[in-house]
Order: structure tokens, then sequence, then C-alpha cells
């Protein structure tokens, strides 16, 4: 397996070959694509690692230069791989709307650039769509009724089947059926982002960019505008969705010359409202409770409230007997506190150890009295001791860290690593336990279970704000402090 980082400095110096070049891999998120940035001379840029998904780049690099030439606010293509397997595109920095909202919470400022989001959604959504090519869509071109359809299908096989609730299949089948041909009733003639929400939206010098639409399609116009008022994580306050959603109308009607029905136009929105959310909770399903990747299982119970006060305070726009009756069973309190987290407060007792050892000096004792705790075995995973370059380094050097993260099997490692753990640490933090014990061990004790004890620690601090102390046996002469950044 390639090294990924030296992959694509040896790409972009087929673009660039003079002066120093520096790159750094981003924090992944849902996807397998693989972002980095490069640093060379006085300018960065953010280098796409995707050779598993060619058609998805080819969507993206497509619709990119097709936005960019009609100067909306995408990033800009710089360079494509030749068998576009990785492509180079401007730098909009790290700062999302998401972000600014987390540090500024609802603002002025965070209201002013929803404002702006929707302004620049409408050109997006109305211009871009002029004279797209939606050849290069990924799968559908259009979300007509058989993509609603399927969104449907993934919401009912990932979530609600996954939860063992039952359900009438003929009856729920004709609800689909139903909303689905109610949907389709929408002009579909525009460009849809598809999974337009805050994280996507990037924000450099207060001027708003979009990023991640390798998934558009053509659609109609209220479904991105649902996406990004009504997503979970943001919790927008539902006076700022109302009036954000009055100005979107406003700023779409100008670009249509008017053309736009208003009553026709807020009366289906709820509709696509509807369909949203339960394509989410199918995207959360199937990454949280399939997959078991934490982020996705933590953002359940989010938008599970977040539909629950949709259906206590929106009208259905048409009648939906069997799937209401599903929606109901998803939202009650029961189901919601089956997947809510439980956070440690400033009184909590819990203290969790996290430590690497190596196998070659056995398994260190439980020093902490309980006699329970966990102890993985790391040896199963490529170790990086075998390169020669890594073998004075240990599992905090970044070089070994991009090595366990980009070649060898360690982020499934450790998925199915914090799914067991966190339900005990959750149990424990419930019932005022004290401490809990989580080895790990490699070999000698420096790469792999070294970089899987940190990061064991930093997800259970982000997770559940538990306190945690971290010791690497073997490296106890290196006086280790801080956790590096992900």
């Amino acid at each position: 397996m390639s090294d990924i980082r030296q992959e694509i400095e040896t790409y972009f110096r087929s673009w660039q070959p003079a002066g120093k070049v520096g790159v750094t891999t981003l924090q992944q998120a849902g996807s397998n694509r693989q972002y980095l940035r490069i640093s060379h001379q006085d300018r960065s840029y953010i280098a796409t690692y995707n050779p598993r998904n060619i058609p998805e780049n080819n969507a993206f690099i497509a619709f990119t230069r097709h936005f960019h030439a009609k100067q909306l606010p995408v990033p800009e293509i710089l360079h494509v791989h030749p068998e576009r397997t990785m492509y180079l595109q401007s730098d909009l920095g790290d700062n999302s709307l998401f972000g600014i909202m987390q540090e500024e919470g609802f603002s002025p400022r965070v209201f002013e650039l929803f404002r702006k989001s929707l302004t620049q959604l409408a050109r997006l959504q109305i211009q871009g769509g002029t004279e797209l090519d939606y050849s290069d869509c990924i799968g559908t071109k259009s979300f007509d009724k058989q993509a609603i359809h399927s969104d449907l299908l993934y919401f009912l096989y990932y979530f609600v089947r996954a939860l063992d609730l039952p359900y009438d299949k003929n009856a729920i089948m004709n609800d689909f059926d139903l909303l689905s041909s109610y949907l389709m009733q929408e002009d579909q003639r525009y460009f849809m982002h598809r999974d337009c929400q805050s994280r996507n939206i990037m924000v450099n010098d207060d001027q708003v960019h979009f990023i991640d639409y390798q998934g558009g399609m053509q659609g109609a116009l209220p479904y991105d505008v649902a996406a990004m008022l009504w997503q979970a994580r943001a919790g927008l306050p539902f006076e700022w969705r109302d009036e954000l959603l009055s100005y979107y109308f406003q700023q779409a009607n100008e670009l249509l010359q008017g053309s736009l029905h208003r009553k026709n136009f807020m009366d289906s929105f709820d509709g696509f409202v509807l369909i949203r959310m339960v394509q989410t909770l199918g995207a959360y399903g199937f990454r949280g409770l399939f997959e078991r990747k934490p982020h996705f299982i933590s953002s359940i119970p989010l938008a599970l409230q977040n539909l629950r006060w949709f259906l206590e305070n929106r009208q259905l726009p048409v009648r939906l007997p069997a799937l209401q009756k599903v929606l109901r069973a998803i939202v009650a309190d029961e189901m919601i506190q089956r997947f809510e987290i439980t956070k440690a407060g400033p009184d909590t007792p819990l203290i969790v150890h996290v430590r690497s050892f190596s196998y070659r000096k056995g398994i260190p004792p439980d020093e902490q009295g309980n006699g329970g705790g966990f102890v993985f075995d790391c040896r199963g995973i490529l170790n990086p001791g075998r390169i020669e370059e890594y073998k004075l380094q240990t599992g905090r050097d970044p070089e070994v860290r991009e090595f366990l993260l980009h070649r060898t099997e360690m982020p499934i490692f450790l998925q199915h690593v914090y799914g067991m753990v966190d339900l005990t640490v959750q149990d424990y933090i419930q019932r005022g336990f004290t401490h809990l014990t989580v080895s790990f061990g490699c070999t000698g004790g420096q790469h792999r279970s070294v970089f899987a004890a940190d990061s064991l620690a930093q997800h259970l601090q982000e997770k559940f704000g538990v306190r945690t102390i971290t010791e690497h046996i073997e490296q106890e002469s290196k006086h280790w402090v801080n956790l590096p950044s992900a």
C-alpha cells in the first residue's frame, strides 16, 4: 500500500516542480475521501485523494468547473491527476459556518452568515443549474420519484429495521408512494446540492463558499433550504428558521423574476423537511448503527429531537398514517434516551486510565483494584516499526500517525474499540464508578499501542468529557503530557 502523502507530493511536483512542499492530512469526515493541505512557497492548496470512487471525483470536478465559470462561490479546480484519482483545489481555510456557530453561538454575525449563505445558495441552484451537464451525476441525474423512494427505503432499512420496530409493510409503502408523488409536484429543474448543511459552507473573510456537492443532481429548490435550516446539529432557533426561509424565498424569487408562487412553495417546504429528516436518519443508521461510527451515533438523539418538534408543530403535507405511526414511535422518550450520551460533569468521579505496553514484558497489572477494564491487542495491525524511517519514532510522531491512519486497518480497529469502551464508560458515569482501565499492547509498546491509547483518550474526552490519565509504559522516560491533536 503506497504512502498517500508521498503520492500527493509527487503528484503536486508534477504541477509545481520547484520549491519546498509540505503535506499535512486534514481530519476525515464521514466519507472515504481523504483531504490533505499542501503548503508551497507562500500559498496553500487542498488535495483530494479518492482512488476508489472516480465517478465521485468526476462529478465534483465537472460541477466545480461549471460553477466557477459562472463566478459562483466554490473552490477552484487547479490540477487533475491524469487517472482522476486525485485533484488540487484552492484552499478556502478551516472555518466552516458550523464551526463559527459553535464558537459564537446564535450571534448577529452568524445570522448574517446564514443570510449570505442563502443568497448564494439561490444563485448556486438557479444560475448554477442553468446549462449544467447532469450526465456527470453519481447514479441518478435527478431527485425524481425513484430517488425520493430510495431515500425513504434507506430510512426504513437502516434505521427502522435496525431498531427492530414493527410496521405494516404494505401500508408504509403506500405512504412512501404518496409522499414521493406529492414532492414531485414541485419544479425539479434546479441544481440540488444534496448535502447543504453548515459544515459544508466555508467562511473566508466573511464570504461564504460551498463544498462537498459531488452528490448533487437536478431537483427542487426547497430540499437544500430544508437541509440547511433543519440541520439537527446546528439546532437553529425556530424563529430564525422561519425568518431565514422567508429571506431565501425573496432571493430565489428575484432571480426567477417573480415567478415563484409563495403559498405553493411554503406548503411544499414541510414535505421536503420531512424527506430530508428521514434521509438523514437513514444515513445515521447506516454510518452509526451498522458501521458503528461514534459521530453518527451521537447525532441520532439530536435528529430525533428535531423530528419530534417538527411532528408536534408542523402539519404533514399529505395524510401518511403508517409513516406517521413509525415516526411517533422513534421520537418517543425511551427511544431518544436509548441514544443519548451521559456526559461527565464536574462532580463525576470516573477516571479512565489508558495505557500502552509491550507484550514482550507482559500485560501490566490493574493498579486501580477493580479487576475489570479492557486489554486490546494491536499486533494484528501492520507494524510501522518494521520500516526503517519509523524505527526510532513512536505513535505520537506525525509520520507514524499518518502511516497508521492511512496504510493500516487501525481506523477500523479503533471503531470497534470505541463501540465497546463507550458502553462501559457511559454505564460507569451513570453508576458513579471511580475507575476504568483500558490497555493497548503491541510488540514493543512504541508505535501501534501508543497511537491507539492516545486516540481512545482523546475520543473519550471529546465524547463524554470524562477525565483520562494516559500512561505509555515503555515511553515513560519521554514524559509525554499533552494529547496530540487529531
